[in-house]
């Protein structure tokens, strides 16, 4: 037995845990993000002080971030990046402090990806009752603000005595390494039990693995799916992000070559085949290629690997028009696989697609609609490299660079290995159309939740992941490259500040667009003129002045980074050169025309238009709107043909 505190106990446990898949051992908790307050700096802040001055090696790495909704982010963005076998744990204070978290934490949930958050809370005692920044709650007197983590946690705990810290620490860490399962597990630590000393068994230090399973299909559900696959005319593959953290690449390269079915991409799917891959048709759905869409169109059985089938990804369920078309959904996670009436494919990715492989073995697609999809995504190739040189572009003012060139010039100077990373506004769906993926981890936008401020924080984490396994594996580096509009750098920025400190270089495109460049668009299209999107100042009309005269560049470099400031994509390249051979993080900062599109297909994406109104412009949209309307459908399959409880 050794007596230790709360906090104490739960960074021991932290560093003795680790996962194994393949025969694979990782350590998991890779690291603790903090920022201290009252209700931790006592606690897990002395924890985690001892364990750095202990001398001992594995101890659980502290890093220092400036907000604590970044922090959950550059936890997620790493937990991302190693495919969800590594992951971290992030703390902040009572209050304020904890309840900044909550969006991170909606963020993991959403994107099915793992994180640890230990929030302070209030005194389980309640000797001093009501202390700073407590909730007063006349109807619940147990309720604190910790409990807005309950539903955006895939589990939530709180800790009232030392006792129930084992049992809590278990459940919580077999949650987070369960594929089917994992997102955000909030464990809430009273300030008060935090510093409570106790008794604890040494067992609950001892190294601990997690086995993380690769879950094979069921036979009578195979069969069933591969009965569907060999009825189809058309097939056509739907990848998500679930082919990547399984690391089924090359087990769906294997399936896509022996059956000739086409591969279209969800945004967590995309590299799941390299762009120049025959059977590889892109981006699908909202933000998709006319290539993948065109065959979704006719498509008529839709195989789903690892996705969970966003609205983005369907385009709000107007993407599949075969009037009779089936789904085959391959997924660990149940949820997904019985979503639009499909056949249900329980399974590990991996060992999914490889069994489907080997049971239709022999069976392909007619090679006339393989070649066709080959045919498809060599023209939609040819148009990805009309808009990274401009060509047909209309003329810009001032020679303003164009965000398609921005995003070329990028994909054409960074290495295969490097990894692009955004989140939101409109550089996300030009990345998933246009970017063309060599690497199954160079392509990391965050589109479960599209967070705006997720940039700058998930870059680094990404960057802290690739460090990590080029020392455990000897990996190759990666350059990380942040793209990041004006709106979302102003949102959240800080995390350039923990890069400098930490000697971490990342590679920050900033675009300036005066504005919200994506709603922009939207708003216009949807008959609100561009309303609120633009930063301008204010007159007797509203906010329709003239440019806000703010410096984002200076901005960046205040905080510690090198800045290259560039006008025209010739000196933009230039700049991406002198970054990569940098070995600080650097913010390259350019203007752009927001008003010139990148190329795109005629897919939808379902936002509502007021049904009544004064403005010709909303008028005009809410009659396209109902005819986009018109075209969604349920995707419902007789029942018979769906119950799978086998």
């Amino acid at each position: 037995m050794t007596v230790l505190t709360v906090a104490q106990a739960t960074v021991r446990f932290l560093e003795a845990q680790h996962t194994e898949r393949d025969g694979v051992e990782t350590p998991f908790f890779a690291g603790c993000w903090g920022i201290f307050g009252h209700g931790n700096v006592a606690g897990v802040g002395q924890a985690l002080l001892e364990r750095e001055q202990s001398g001992d090696p594995s101890h659980l790495r502290f890093f220092h971030g400036r907000n604590e909704q970044a922090m959950v982010h550059a936890a997620v963005a790493y937990a991302r990046q190693r495919d969800r076998l590594a992951a971290m744990a992030v703390t902040a204070s009572v209050g304020p402090g904890a309840t900044n978290m909550v969006t991170g934490a909606a963020l993991a949930t959403i994107n099915r990806l793992p994180v640890l958050l230990l929030p302070g809370d209030t005194f389980a005692t309640r000797v001093a009752s009501p202390v700073l920044q407590e909730l007063e709650n006349v109807q619940q007197g147990d309720i604190s603000v910790n409990d807005i983590f309950r539903p955006v946690s895939v589990h939530f705990d709180r800790i009232d005595r030392p006792e129930q810290l084992a049992s809590a620490l278990l459940h919580a860490t077999r949650i987070l390494t369960d594929p089917a399962e994992t997102g955000a597990v909030t464990l809430a630590l009273p300030q008060d039990v935090q510093a409570e000393s106790y008794d604890f068994p040494d067992e609950l230090f001892a190294r601990r693995v997690w086995h993380v399973a690769r879950t094979v299909p069921q036979p009578a559900a195979l069969a069933r799916a591969v009965e569907a696959i060999r009825s189809a005319r058309r097939p056509l593959v739907v990848a998500g992000g679930g082919v990547t953290y399984s690391q089924a690449n090359d087990a769906l390269t294997a399936f896509v070559e022996a059956t000739g079915i086409p591969v279209g991409e969800s945004q967590a799917g995309k590299g799941a085949l390299p762009y120049d891959h025959p059977q590889s048709v892109g981006a699908i759905g909202a933000t998709g290629t006319t290539a993948a869409n065109a065959l979704a169109e006719e498509a008529d059985v839709v195989i789903g690997v690892g996705t969970r089938y966003s609205d983005f990804t369907t385009a709000s369920r107007t993407v599949f028009q075969d009037a009779g078309v089936r789904f085959v959904n391959l997924n660990v996670s149940a949820f997904d696989t019985h979503k639009h009436s499909a056949i249900g494919l329980v399974a590990d990715a991996r060992e999914g697609l490889t069994a489907l492989t080997d049971a239709l073995d022999g069976w392909r697609a007619d090679e006339a609609y393989t070649a066709r999809a080959t045919e498809l995504a060599a023209a939609w190739d040819a148009t990805v490299e009309r808009a990274y040189t401009g060509e047909g572009a209309p003329a810009v003012a001032d020679g303003l660079a164009i965000q398609s060139q921005v995003i070329g010039a990028v994909n054409e100077l960074s290495a295969p290995r490097d990894v692009v990373l955004c989140a939101a506004g409109s550089m996300p769906g030009d990345l998933h159309k246009l970017w063309r993926t060599r690497d199954r981890k160079g392509y990391h936008v965050e589109y479960g939740f599209s967070c705006m401020g997720y940039e700058i924080a998930g870059g680094l984490g990404v960057k802290l992941a690739a460090l990590d396994q080029e020392h455990a594996e000897g990996a190759a580096a990666r350059d990380v490259f942040v793209m990041v509009g004006d709106g979302s750098y102003l949102m959240m920025n800080t995390e350039i500040v923990t890069a400098v400190a930490e000697g971490i270089k990342v590679i920050i495109v900033l675009v300036q667009n005066h504005g919200y460049a994506s709603i922009g668009a939207l708003s216009q299209s949807l008959g609100s003129q561009r309303f609120g999107t633009a930063y301008r100042y204010r007159t007797e009309r509203g906010l329709d002045g003239g440019t806000l005269p703010v410096d984002l560049a200076a901005n960046a470099a205040s905080l510690g980074a090198d800045v290259l400031q560039v006008a025209g994509i010739d000196d933009f390249r230039a700049a991406v050169l002198t970054a990569k051979e940098s070995t600080r993080t650097t913010v390259i900062h350019v203007d752009t025309d927001p008003l010139v599109p990148a190329p795109d297909s005629p897919a939808w994406w379902d936002v509502p238009v007021s049904e009544v109104s004064v403005l010709e412009s909303t008028q005009q949209a809410r009659r396209v709107y109902e005819d986009h309307k018109s075209r969604q459908r349920p995707y419902l399959t007789p029942a018979s043909d769906t119950k799978d409880h086998s």
